[in-house]
């Protein structure tokens, strides 16, 4: 590839990228086949922290909920949007306790309680991390259409494809929206904060 067709390389790229994430948050928030009403995302679950207490989808009422799905052997997008998050309930300030925030885990073989309350130690200790059995997890990952799968590795190991959108949930645990961390921190509090 000379140096004339690389920068029209790079932007092509970019830009199936994006249409790409266009796609999936136009079909989250139920913009395909005519429907107008906002799509059915999330319901019923039963998941353990990483202190092992129990979470359910009641534990989302009464406040505005933040949601990211992961897994602890992430080598990127997952560490960087922890850490986003974890930016975004220091700028909270005291308000940060009036939000729920979870990082559910897709990746329950790997992910225990144990592993997740280690990894965590890393970011804002409002965020809670929620793991559980192969069937819990499947049922929270159905609930909130996130696409996620086991990718062999070379060595034997696997690694995870998932969906790496930030899901916002209001006092009702209702989807509102994929939530922006794409911004300033102060920006995506002030956001947030409106919700509470």
């Amino acid at each position: 590839m000379d140096s004339t067709t690389r920068p029209l390389a790079v932007i092509a790229a970019f830009a199936a990228s994006l249409a790409v994430g266009l796609l999936v948050t136009f079909w989250l928030i139920g913009g395909f086949g005519g429907v107008t009403k906002p799509a059915a995302i999330g319901g019923p679950f039963q998941l353990t922290d990483q202190s092992g207490q129990t979470v359910t989808d009641k534990n989302l009422l009464g406040k505005p909920t933040i949601i990211f799905f992961g897994f602890t052997h992430c080598p990127d997008v997952c560490p960087t949007s922890l850490f986003e998050i974890s930016e975004v309930l220091r700028a909270m300030g005291p308000d940060a306790g009036k939000v729920n925030a979870y990082f559910i885990s897709v990746d329950p073989e790997r992910d225990t309680t144990a592993a997740m309350k280690d990894y965590l130690s890393s970011f804002d200790p409002t965020l809670k991390g929620l793991t559980g059995t192969p069937e819990e997890i499947a049922k929270v990952i159905s609930a909130y259409r996130v696409y996620a799968k086991k990718v062999p590795l070379k060595d034997g190991d696997y690694t995870m494809d998932h969906t790496a959108l930030i899901y916002l949930m209001d006092r009702n645990g209702k989807f509102v929206r994929p939530f922006d961390l794409k911004r300033k921190p102060e920006e995506s509090a002030a956001d947030l904060k409106r919700y509470l």
